[in-house]
């Protein structure tokens, strides 16, 4: 079907409309599209478009975020961002002709031109940055909320420390502490299973900051291993201003291991993988425990904070 001809029977709602435009416009008519008169706006000659007008203009009408090229547009110059165009079935959300592969060369060329403000301006981000560059900053801004480190499930809450650590109290039930010291005590029953993961998760209050001490049970490749290790609630860099270490042992044995913690910018499951922390071997833990013919295992793991100069 050409273009310009049929309708689409599935209609998705539209937010905003936009202004004519296509991409095999002549000069003349793009000189005087509207998206011509923003770009003249930039320049800020008086009485022209504002930033705003041109935030407006690259908002998609299906998912109301900013477009960035491919952007797609239907023959009456209705635009949407190239990850709806597929969710809509090739169907313009505003009047419903088919879409085909038309590109808006000219609201493309106006998204070149913009400066914008990081998506995290709100929480304390003042950077502003050429459109293309916005997405990639974004991802690795210091600003960005931080992921709840819970490991028992997959959590999709995110917000600043202090409301993760309310969190992971209230809703999680997560054991709080006050101290840079602690001993974590670890209690297993039936220690010769470990067919899914068996965790804890302590939160310790040090130097004014938060800290998560994990310690579980899984199989590293066919042996089965307890892991500890610690991570900062905070970036890494923040995270690397302190050092950690944790012990444990029994029957005139010890074991050890000293480290800096990892960021929670950093995934539960990749600092585990990276075993990048105190690593017990299941037959080592149950000699800690009194022997391999035990019931329980039953570990203590010390463990000390200490911040670096």
């Amino acid at each position: 079907m050409s273009h310009g001809g049929g309708f689409c029977k599935e209609m998705i709602e539209p937010h905003v409309t936009y202004g004519d435009c296509d991409a095999a416009t002549s000069n003349m008519e793009l000189r005087s599209s509207p998206f011509m008169t923003v770009v003249s706006g930039l320049s800020e000659h008086p009485g022209f478009a504002s930033n705003n007008d041109v935030h407006e203009l690259l908002e998609c009408p299906v998912c109301m975020t900013l477009m960035y090229p491919p952007i797609h547009q239907c023959p009456s110059g209705h635009t949407l961002c190239s990850s709806c165009k597929a969710r809509v079935h090739n169907c313009c959300p505003t009047c419903r002709q088919e879409l085909g592969n038309i590109r808006c060369l000219a609201l493309e060329k106006v998204a070149e031109s913009l400066d914008l403000p990081c998506r995290y301006q709100i929480l304390g981000c003042n950077d502003i940055f050429p459109y293309y560059s916005k997405l990639k900053h974004e991802k690795n801004c210091k600003h960005r909320p931080f992921s709840c480190p819970y490991a028992g499930a997959e959590c999709s809450i995110t917000g600043d420390i202090p409301f993760l650590v309310m969190h992971l109290r209230d809703d999680h039930k997560v054991d709080m502490h006050d101290g840079c010291t602690f001993n974590h005590r670890y209690v297993k029953s039936n220690p010769q299973e470990i067919e899914n993961a068996t965790w804890m998760l302590t939160v310790f209050n040090c130097f004014g900051r938060q800290f998560c001490l994990h310690f579980e049970a899984f199989q590293l490749g066919m042996a089965p291993v307890y892991m500890a290790f610690l991570r900062f609630m905070g970036d890494d860099d923040e995270a690397k201003q302190f050092s950690y270490s944790l012990e444990v042992g029994g029957n005139g044995r010890k074991l050890m291991w000293q480290g800096v913690p990892r960021s929670i910018r950093d995934s539960h499951r990749k600092v585990r993988d990276s075993q990048d922390g105190l690593i017990i071997q299941r037959n080592l833990a149950l000699f800690f425990s009194g022997g391999n013919n035990r019931q329980d295992l039953k570990l203590k793991v010390a463990g000390r904070i200490w911040k670096e100069n």
